[in-house]
This record gives C-alpha cells, structure tokens and sequence, in this order.
C-alpha cells in the first residue's frame, strides 16, 4: 500500500508546481501585471541607473596604471628531488609578490610601507589624490548599496500590496525581475587585494599576508602617504585629505544639498551625496575644501570632467 503512496504524492506535487507555473505565467502577461510594470517603469529605470553608477564607481581602481614588467615563462631544471612545481606552477599575478617568508611576516607588520615597496606605489602626491579619487568612489559605492537596496524594499512594499496574494507570498522576486529592476551586487570583491606569498621548496609550508584595500584601510593608507611625501601642487594649509571625515564635512557645510540641481537628501531620503572637485584634478585642480562640491550622483556623472562654477 505504501509503495503506492510515495508515486501518488510525488504526481500531486508534479501537478501542483504545473499547475502554479501556468497560474504565474497567466499573470505575468495579464492587463493587470502590464499596468503594474507601466506604473514602475520611471522608478525602475531610476534604480536601474543608480545600480550602473555604482557598479562604474567600482572598477576605478582598474584605471590606475601599473607597472609593466613584461613577462617571461620560468622552467625549472633542477634534479628531481630539488623540483619545485608548487613555486613554477603557483598562479601569478600582479596581485601577488612572491617572498621570503620574513617578507611575509615583515609585510603584516609594516603593510603600507611593504606595499609600496614592493608593488611600485610611488609615494607622491599624483600617487595620493589617485587614492583619494578611490576612497571617494569606493565611499560612494558603499553608501549607494545601502540607499540603493532601502529604495528597493521600498519599491518592493508598495508592489507587494499590487499582487495577487499567492504572487505575493512566493514570487516577490520574480515580480521585481519581470519589472526589469537589476539585481543589486552587494558583495566587496571589488576592493583590490595585495598578497605576499612565501612558498617553500617541496610546496610543504606556505605563507600569505593580504592586504585588503577596503574602506577603513584606504582612509588610513591615504594618510600614510600624505605623511611622507611634501605637497607641491597646494600652499599650506589649504590641502585637505580626502577622507570620509572629510567627505561628510563637505556634505554637512553644503547642507546635504546637490550645489548643481539643489535636490537635498530632504527631499529625498535615499538620495546619493558624492563629493566632486569642481576643476578636476586633471585640469590642475586642488584637493582643497574650496574645490570640493557636494552633487547628487546624477548631476555628478553627468558633469563628467567639465568645470563648473
């Protein structure tokens, strides 16, 4: 008798999930569902893009320009017990110093002074303000993923009560895909990540010291360099760091209000503040409080590298 029980259970299943498939896809191309989307369509496209802004503000780390060393294929004829094909075939990067394993120690020490040293960061000032831009960026990444995904769940409420009730209770999800929303990267693989690696002879013992280059470590190594170069382009007392205390300094004397459109995070709670130069770096401006601005984030990516004053 049971062995009857299990097929007929597993086919009422079966035609439960049909039979919900076919109710879904009824609904999806349903008048009511078209309107719904047709209503959404303005705040879709206005997540949609903030979504794109933040994920450009990512790879600005991409766009520095790193040392060229060329490249070259190292073969190990050693005899057979000397072989080491855990050190040839270990994956290369220039994410990655090979080292001794006091270097390696030494670097978890001592990180920004190694990682200068041993990956070519140039301690001067054109060096500061490219890490400063990425703290910047890196800054506006993190709050947007946050205002963005609060904007969301706001979205997501107000459809919620739209739905039929089943919809509502197992499709959230493919509701907010179907009204074209993006899915929304919260990860923090785009912080780029330094490694010292030491591995022995036989590949037996190995060693790693990462340097993460996230948001509290860029703000301390941007005062690292800042320490240990001399400013040339700025008179004294008139350069600023670029930090995040700084950052919110510049959005609190602007009154959290976009100096270009004059939208403040009064008018709309989940707003984006970014903190511009208002003559570009590439243009010879400074990383003075007098050349910092705050925009919302559209008017600042549509200034680009325009001057504005």
């Amino acid at each position: 008798m049971n062995s009857f029980i299990v097929p007929i259970f597993l086919y009422l299943l079966l035609v439960i999930f049909f039979v919900w498939k076919i109710y879904e896809f009824l609904y999806y191309k349903s008048n009511g569902f078209k309107k719904l989307k047709q209503d959404y369509s303005s705040y879709v496209v206005d997540c949609n893009a903030l979504n794109e802004h933040i994920e450009e503000l990512k790879l600005t780390y991409a766009n520095i320009k790193k040392m060229d060393y060329g490249s070259a294929n190292l073969r190990d004829e050693s005899a057979y017990k000397y072989n080491r094909p855990h050190q040839v075939n270990a994956k290369q990067s220039e994410f990655i110093h090979e080292c001794s394993a006091t270097v390696c120690k030494n670097a978890e020490a001592q990180p920004f002074k190694y990682l200068c040293k041993y990956f070519n960061i140039k301690t001067n000032e054109t060096a500061l303000e490219s890490f400063e831009n990425i703290l910047n960026n890196f800054s506006a990444v993190e709050e947007g993923k946050v205002l963005l995904e609060q904007k969301l769940d706001k979205m997501q409420h107000s459809v919620k009560n739209k739905v039929p009730a089943l919809i509502k209770a197992f499709s959230m999800k493919t509701v907010m895909s179907k009204l074209g929303f993006q899915k929304i990267d919260f990860s923090t693989l785009y912080f780029p990540v330094y490694w010292f690696r030491y591995i022995s002879h036989g590949g037996n013992k190995s060693t790693r010291c990462g340097i993460v280059l996230d948001i509290q470590n860029l703000n301390r190594f941007v005062v690292y360099l800042s320490e240990i170069i001399k400013f040339q382009k700025s008179s004294a007392g008139q350069r600023a760091l670029m930090t995040s205390k700084l950052r919110e300094q510049i959005k609190q004397r602007d009154n959290y209000t976009c100096k270009i459109c004059k939208i403040s995070t009064r008018d709309e709670a989940h707003l984006l503040l970014e903190i511009d130069h208002i003559i570009p770096i590439s243009k010879g401006g400074g990383s003075t409080e007098k050349n910092l601005q705050t925009l919302c984030w559209k008017c600042n990516r549509s200034k680009g590298a325009k001057i504005s004053f």
